[in-house]
């Protein structure tokens, strides 16, 4: 069973590839895949958040 920093680790994992992918669907104007990726980090990003994590450093799209 996973603990606490396991499951915050692969979420930071999960939101950094997120942003990734986000910022490739806007550079290729994938309007569509952006917008199903944008909801995904809006609730990655909520989750880091409430976890303590601070955004400060790792967010980069700032949505």
């Amino acid at each position: 069973m996973p603990n606490g920093l396991e499951i915050t680790k692969a979420a930071i994992d999960d939101f950094k590839k997120i942003q990734e992918y986000m910022a490739l669907a806007k550079e290729e104007n994938a309007t569509k895949t952006y917008a199903k990726l944008k909801d995904e980090y809006h609730s990655l990003k909520a989750i880091l958040q409430v976890s303590g994590v601070n955004m400060t450093d790792i967010d980069k799209i700032k949505e």
